[in-house]
């Protein structure tokens, strides 16, 4: 048997489970798709594409230490899979089952109809614990838990490898500065993991929120899982050695740790469940519910809404291509409510600026930071009080505003009150933040309580909501008022 094992978002060799299924069966042809059209989508960006890059290198090296010569190819999957198929007589495609967006969701229903035309065998298979063709959310973190405590597989061993001709890598012409991205590989992701089990985790629980602190004290290989140099079971395995061992601090920051990775299969969950919510509203009484307003879009993007602590968020993700957690559902929540900025549009930028970029994790929290899944209380961020209660010393703010170098400390968060505000190349906020957050309060209100809105809130709580496990981890997902609910979730932190 000839087969083609087709990489994708899962750019390593160990606990690989398509790449051991194939190299059990027969002959391996190891391919990458450039596709240019999916680099063209208005979520994928050059820093995304500089990682892949990065990772597709080690690939390339890891293979070929296995027997096996990395082929890249450029164009439209079916064209590809199908001159492949022609050249080396191949009888069966194996790849993960990929959790993308719209467009990998449409482009891999072509490659099954093109595969089920040509008698070619397509086999997908789970590289996380999200269950395709779910039936139902009741019993799904059992599942999920079963997938993740099977062994970590080995990269395997006696690969017969079938030599296929690359082409040259092309310009996508994604043009994208950003100077402290995390760089790709495994290598990469391997001494993260390890220097965040080992010395950066300790205070991982306590730190997280802070943009300063949760720079290093979380993991950050949030991009590694999104792109697949790690697999999240390795990264789990992993944190449960090391709790073993655990004394002091480290005991509860790594039940954290475990329990995010946890909460990111349960979102990653409901976009396998439901792709339509890269683009349509949860609940259908939110949908258009906003109109995109250029102008303060592009204020709230570049960092100059005149609201020091969303504006150096935003300047310090632009620059990095990762901000925590808290600060991502804060810049979101402020774009939506105080902004009231269609989420699909500032959903997309955010989408492109991060390097972990993970489209089920996004869009599910996309919705939900934006009050549009009608099943979550919303939360409307006051930037001004996370300036405060984040970066109480300014220290992170100044870093990424210097033109606020002469404001003092009091009034950091709030320059336009200071007496020499009108020489300050900074501009005046955008909107009254007290003002602004009321209005949105009203209208968000004035949806819930009309008598038609709990009858699709109940629909949506069905299919998408979490259950209480024995593990107590997931209690429920939609009022932060009620224990392991929205807190937990505004803490996905890696």
């Amino acid at each position: 048997m000839a087969a083609i094992v087709w990489f994708k978002r899962d750019l390593r060799v160990v606990d690989h489970p398509a790449l051991t299924y194939a190299a059990a069966r027969g002959d391996v042809l190891a391919l990458y798709i450039v596709e240019p059209e999916l680099w063209a989508q208005s979520d994928a960006s050059g820093r995304q594409w500089a990682f892949v890059l990065e990772s597709l290198r080690e690939l390339h090296v890891a293979l070929k230490r296995l027997g096996v010569a990395l082929c890249v190819r450029v164009g439209d999957a079916v064209d590809v899979l199908e001159d492949l198929r022609v050249r080396h007589k191949i009888t069966e495609v194996v790849a993960h089952e990929e959790i993308g967006n719209g467009w990998t969701y449409a482009r891999d229903l072509r490659v099954g109809a093109w595969a089920r035309g040509t008698g070619v065998q397509f086999t997908e298979l789970p590289q996380t614990g999200v269950v395709r063709r779910l039936t139902s959310r009741n019993g799904w973190a059992g599942l999920r838990d079963r997938f993740m405590r099977q062994d970590v597989l080995p990269a395997p061993v006696g690969l017969r490898g079938i030599a296929a001709a690359s082409d040259p890598m092309p310009d996508l012409g994604l043009v994208d500065p950003c100077p402290d991205r995390q760089k790709g590989g495994r290598y990469e992701g391997l001494a993260l993991l390890d220097s965040f089990l080992t010395l950066r985790g300790e205070h991982y629980q306590r730190q997280m929120s802070t943009p300063l602190q949760g720079a290093v004290a979380c993991s950050r290989i949030s991009p590694h899982l999104a792109w697949g140099t790690l697999s999240a079971r390795e990264a789990e395995a992993a944190g449960a050695a090391r709790k073993r061992t655990a004394v002091g601090g480290w005991k509860g920051s790594l039940r954290a740790f475990e329990s995010r990775l946890a909460w990111r299969d349960h979102f990653m969950q409901k976009l396998e469940d439901e792709p339509a919510i890269e683009y349509r509203a949860m609940h259908p009484a939110y949908q258009g519910l906003r109109e995109d307003d250029p102008t303060l879009r592009r204020a709230w993007e570049r960092g100059e809404t005149g609201l020091p602590f969303l504006d150096a968020c935003m300047r310090s993700l632009a620059a990095t291509g990762w901000l925590n957690f808290r600060m991502r559902s804060m810049v979101m929540a402020v774009a939506s409510y105080h902004l009231w900025l269609d989420w699909r549009h500032t959903g997309a930028h955010l989408a492109r600026q991060f390097t972990d970029y993970e489209p089920g994790i996004h869009w599910s929290q996309v919705q939900m930071q934006s009050g549009t899944t009608g099943i979550n209380t919303p939360r409307i961020y006051n930037p001004i009080k996370q300036g405060h209660d984040q970066d109480p010393t300014g220290t992170f703010t100044r870093r990424w505003l210097p033109e606020l170098a002469a404001v003092p400390d009091a009034l950091l968060q709030e320059p336009w009150k200071w007496e020499g505000a009108a020489k300050l190349a900074y501009p005046a906020p955008v909107v009254d933040v007290p003002a602004a957050a009321r209005a949105a309060r009203d209208r968000i209100w004035a949806i819930r309580r009309d008598a038609g809105h709990a009858p699709a809130a109940a629909r949506v709580i069905e299919r998408h909501a979490s259950r209480q496990d024995s593990a107590r981890r997931f209690v429920n997902d939609r009022s932060p008022r009620k224990r392991g609910g929205d807190s937990r979730q505004m803490s996905l932190d890696l």
